[in-house]
């Protein structure tokens, strides 16, 4: 028998015992390198190397290789790093959030959501460096003694707080995931037949018993740990949205970015979690871990947080009428809703607040295929979300002498695809090395007690 809930049935199917759980998740890491992952690696690696030929090239030759201009300061790069950082996000807040509610049906999904985290993030990190254009001067932001002032070149740089806020928060999600592997790290390490397989996976496990004093550090640490991220998560993502509302900027000067950022950061965060993992089910075989039921629950919190993007949109627009600014009324009527990025905010609304609203009905609910389109297209409305508040506000501003429009260059764009590909890459390594599913937490919903029965 397993665990039932009364309101979502069992939480793993195939009415399964702690061995077969454990060779089961571990199956992908012993069998053989499946052909998919050969060919979706050669794409990603191909990926990866046009966004670092584009580095280089804007390197060498500077930032005027991209559409940037004295109008639109920020183009395609913040537009991305603001997209990567949502996504990074919420991965580690889908894990710690319902870890705190003890949530658990997370059990099967939560490892995936971290993994996603630090790729993301990492890929985010990118942006601010190379957007500085002198890279090779990026340690300014770096807390380093130095003898040009008491404490930091740029204490005071919204910049430096971006640093100091995103690296806090990739340590602690990156302990966060990494810790909460140790005991499956043990679990590879005593089934392994390789000595060169033992020794590797004997090394990250720092040791592992399971005896029951590491078992209490281990959920306390997991506790401290989520605690802290948890903080972090609305922190930073709140201070990223600083670097725009701190401004006069028509379309940024607002007090709703902090809670707007932190909500649409989760809503882009939980789409990716849901593309994934039905990526992981489907090409492992491991819908009885990952059900319908795991996929219905992040559907439900998609639908609730689409509302409240909904509301954020429409608030957004009401307030600039309501403020009587004319500045504001055209940056929102004359620019967004009817000018030269009139698609970019409609296509913004439909996929992100329209869409997702078809995830009411439960057939569609029920309809994998049907729930991936509408993570990407959830992703995609996510993008177009950034380039508004980006774009929209700097092409048009005070001065119409002033006013320009703004596409990316070749140069951007390969950028842009070669973070997709270093973040594939990432999640792909994942898949092939690393249990994409916490063995441990998915056995605790078992009920040992019955288990005995069973046998």
């Amino acid at each position: 028998m397993l665990f039932r809930s009364e309101v979502r049935g069992p939480l793993i199917l195939g009415n399964k015992d702690y061995r077969q759980i454990t060779s089961d998740i571990i199956a992908p890491i012993d069998n053989k390198t499946p052909g998919w992952w050969k060919v979706a690696m050669a794409v990603s690696v191909t990926l990866a190397g046009i966004g670092v030929f584009a580095l280089y090239y804007t390197v060498r030759y500077g930032i005027g290789t991209w559409a940037v201009n004295n109008s639109v300061a920020w183009g395609w790069e913040i537009i991305n790093f603001v997209w990567w950082i949502g996504i990074g996000h919420a991965g580690t807040a889908f894990s710690i959030f319902l870890l705190i509610l003890r949530q658990k049906w997370r059990t099967s999904i939560n490892r995936a959501a971290e993994a996603m985290t630090v790729f993301a993030v990492g890929c985010a990190a990118i942006f601010p460096a190379i957007h500085m254009g002198r890279v090779w001067l990026a340690f300014f932001i770096f807390p380093y003694p130095n003898t040009r002032g008491p404490l930091w070149v740029n204490f005071n740089s919204p910049l430096f707080w971006d640093f100091i806020a995103i690296s806090a928060y990739l340590l602690v999600s990156a302990s966060f995931w990494y810790f909460g592997m140790v005991p499956d790290f043990a679990s590879i390490r005593d089934s392994a037949k390789s000595k060169l397989k033992k020794a590797i996976y004997g090394f990250l496990a720092f040791g592992w018993t399971g005896s029951t004093k590491e078992w209490l550090r281990y959920e306390g640490l997991s506790y401290v740990l989520g605690g802290i991220a948890a903080v972090l998560v609305v922190s930073v993502h709140s201070i990223v949205s600083t670097d725009f509302a701190t401004s006069v900027i028509p379309g940024w000067h607002t007090t709703l970015f902090p809670p707007y950022f932190v909500v649409g950061a989760i809503f882009s965060g939980f789409a990716m979690v849901m593309t994934l993992m039905i990526v992981i089910r489907k090409y492992y075989h491991l819908e009885e871990y990952v059900t319908d039921s795991h996929l219905n629950a992040i559907a439900k919190i998609l639908v609730f947080i689409s509302l409240i993007m909904g509301t954020a949109y429409t608030t957004e627009v009401f307030m600039s009428w309501y403020s009587g600014n004319p500045y504001e009324m055209f940056t929102f009527f004359h620019n967004r809703v009817t000018g030269d990025y009139s698609f970019m905010f409609w296509a913004m609304i439909i996929c992100n607040a329209v869409i997702p609203q078809a995830m009411w009905s439960k057939k569609v609910r029920s309809n994998i295929a049907a729930l991936f389109i509408i993570s990407l297209i959830i992703n995609l409305g996510m993008w177009y979300e950034r380039f508004n508040i980006v774009v929209t506000s700097l092409a048009k501003d005070y001065l119409p002498s002033s006013w320009t429009t703004y596409s990316p260059t070749w140069v951007e764009i390969c950028i842009y695809l070669g973070t997709i590909g270093i973040f594939t890459i990432g999640v792909l390594f994942f898949f092939r090395f690393v249990p994409m599913i916490a063995i441990s937490e998915v056995k605790s919903v078992l009920k040992p007690t019955e288990i005995t029965e069973k046998h």
